[in-house]
Parts: structure tokens; C-alpha cells; sequence
């Protein structure tokens, strides 16, 4: 590891760290809640993580090095806890002294990942939270085809998914029946998430990235691997049919910075359409200042069309927690209609409909 200070402040970085740990990996990857709380007390790996990009979620980007590396071939005894990587073994031990040496034999390996790479996972299983929003906002629309602009689409698979299946349990399918790409969502509650009653026709779809990962290019698509959590090998599984299917067909993506780009792009969308524009769990990634307004951007083109805004994002709830959530802002007659449809995983394992059933 190399003692070079980067521009994010490491005591921040603990803390985020350590919101990482009991936040996003309890209950998910044992090994990421370790080693995220191991290096929120480590200075040299906090020094090694500030040298990322400092508008990027450091412990998604760190790990992901690691992966990136381990997933290519390098030799160490790390490589054990990772189950992507190899079998697992039992009676391992603690992983944290294992990363902590690789980060030192591979810090500058690391830190040029830090640099040049940006979080842009690809969570197909995300689909079946988005999937039933789709549905209500094609019924609002009076069953006009969808215009579906994705930002932060990364490799645009998350624009495809009128290519896969879902299966929300007790009988309740969706999707191409046919499809190598298989999602199954839990439901909580009380509500049933309202499903398409058939195929929903799908007019124009295109995606808005910084950097779009091209699936024709192995190390692009390498790291989108890397991004998966290792103890997730059905996640990889999904991800590998996911990238196969857009490879045969791959969507439209557009290069640039959403703030610049969805004005133009949302003007150029037919009125014969139902304009859509989501993300997930991508917001955390801009300034607040970058989030009021992609906000107006969005109100503004609503004023001026119907247009519908889905995300799932992190949302404060009347508890003052933060919990993953999918929300709709619905602008129909150039007024704004914001309704809080689902809490959900934010890595799509189960969806909690709380606007009832359609």
C-alpha cells in the first residue's frame, strides 16, 4: 500500500465504512461486513481507499478492485474466502489479515483501479422490483408503449428486461418464458405487487451513463463481475445470462452526464409514448446540488409532457431510517404526483408492496 493521502477525508471514509457494514452487508455477505469494518480501523487502507474518485461509494469501489484482481488471476490466499472465485473451504479463519496483506502486495495495482474505475453495477435482480411500476405506469397511460431512458445503466441490462422471467412466487409469472435469465423476488406484506397482464410493448429504450461498460469487452465485463459480492454465485450466474443476452442485441447507450444530457433526451421522446425515466441506486452517487437539479430538469420536462419518474433509492422514512424504496413521480397534465410504491432489497431479493393490488 502506498502512504499517499487522497482528497476524501478517512475519518468520513471510517464512517462510511462502517454504514457499509451494517447497512448493506449484515445479513448479505458476511465477508464484506467483516472487511469493511476491519478497514474502518486501518489507516492504511482508509489512505488507499481516499485515492478513489471522491464522489464514488468507496467500499463498493475498494472491494470491487480486490475482486477485479482475484477474478483475473492473481495468486493469493485471499482468493480462498471468495466463492466466486473458488471453492469455499471451511474453517478459514478471518479473512481481514489475508485482504489487508493482498492490499499491500497489490496497492498500486489497486489504486489505478480506484482511479479509473466507477461503481456501475449491473443488479438484474433489480428488474423485479421495477417490473410492477412498469405495469402500473403503462395502465395510467391508457397502454401506450413505453420509452424507457435508464441513468447510471452501466452496461444497459437493466434496460432488457422485458428479455427475462420473474417469478414472484404462489403462481404469480411474468416475463419470457424461454429466458436463460430466471428472477425470483419475495413478497412481504399484505399487498400483491400488480403484474402486467401480458406483454408490455416496449417503444424505444436507451441508457445514460458516464462511462457505458460495453458487454462485447471481456475487461469491461470483468468488472462488472468484480462488482458482485463473492459469497453471490447465483447473482454471478444472472449476470453472466444477462450479458449474453445483451450481447446478441446489445441497447442504446448515450456517453455523458445526465444533468446534460436528459433535457435533450426526454424533448426527442414521441408524444405517442409513455416516458419513462428511472434509476436504482444511483442518486447516491450525485451531490445534493446534482440531485435538485436533475430534479428540475425532470419537473421541467414534466410540465411540458407526461412523463413518469421511477427510482429505487435509499429514502428517509418517518422514523428517521434510510431504507431502500421504490417510488413514482407521475407528471400527467403538467402536475406532479409522488406516490411511495414498495420498500424493498436493495439488491431485489424481496419487494414489500404497500400500494395494493391492481
Amino acid at each position: 500500500m502506498t502512504g499517499e493521502r487522497g482528497a476524501r477525508d478517512e475519518r468520513d471514509l471510517a464512517t462510511e465504512f462502517r454504514w457499509f457494514a451494517e447497512l448493506e452487508s449484515r445479513g448479505s455477505s458476511t465477508l464484506y461486513e467483516r472487511l469493511a469494518l476491519g478497514v474502518a480501523e486501518d489507516e492504511a487502507l482508509l489512505a488507499l481507499a481516499a485515492r478513489g474518485r471522491p464522489e464514488q461509494p468507496a467500499p463498493n469501489l475498494l472491494f470491487a478492485a480486490v475482486h477485479f484482481l482475484l477474478l483475473g488471476g492473481a495468486r493469493h490466499d485471499l482468493a480462498a474466502f471468495y466463492p466466486t472465485v473458488s471453492e469455499p473451504a471451511p474453517g478459514l479463519g478471518d479473512p481481514f489479515p489475508h485482504f489487508r496483506r493482498f492490499c499491500e502486495e497489490h496497492g498500486e495495482a489497486i489504486a489505478g483501479l480506484l482511479r479509473e474505475r466507477r461503481v456501475q453495477t449491473n443488479v438484474v435482480e433489480r428488474c423485479g422490483l421495477l417490473l410492477p411500476a412498469f405495469g402500473v405506469i403503462a395502465q395510467r397511460s391508457g397502454g401506450k408503449p413505453l420509452h424507457l431512458v435508464e441513468v447510471g445503466a452501466s452496461a444497459g441490462l437493466n434496460l432488457l428486461w422485458d428479455r427475462y422471467w420473474f417469478d414472484y412466487g404462489a403462481g404469480r409469472q411474468w416475463g419470457d418464458a424461454g429466458s436463460p435469465l430466471r428472477i425470483e423476488v419475495e413478497l412481504r406484506g399484505g399487498h400483491e405487487p400488480p403484474l402486467p397482464r401480458g406483454p408490455l410493448a416496449i417503444a424505444d429504450r436507451a441508457g445514460i451513463d458516464l462511462n457505458p461498460v460495453d458487454v462485447r469487452d471481456a475487461e469491461a465485463v470483468r468488472w462488472l463481475r468484480a462488482l458482485v459480492w463473492p459469497e453471490e454465485r447465483e447473482r454471478m450466474r444472472r449476470l453472466d445470462a444477462a450479458v449474453a443476452l445483451a450481447q446478441t442485441d446489445p441497447p442504446t447507450l448515450l456517453k455523458g452526464d445526465a444533468l446534460e444530457l436528459a433535457g435533450s433526451v426526454l424533448a426527442g421522446a414521441s408524444r405517442d409514448r409513455a416516458l419513462c425515466i428511472y434509476h436504482s441506486h444511483t442518486l447516491n452517487q450525485f451531490s445534493p446540488e446534482a440531485r435538485r437539479r436533475f430534479a428540475d430538469i425532470l419537473a421541467e420536462a414534466g410540465a411540458e409532457r407526461d412523463l413518469y419518474w421511477l427510482s429505487s433509492e435509499y429514502r428517509p422514512t418517518a422514523d428517521g431510517e434510510a431504507r431502500p424504496t421504490l417510488t413514482l413521480v407521475s407528471f400527467e397534465g403538467g402536475e406532479p404526483r409522488e406516490e411511495v410504491l414498495a420498500y424493498c432489497d436493495h439488491h431485489g431479493r424481496w419487494l414489500e408492496w404497500l400500494a395494493g393490488g391492481a
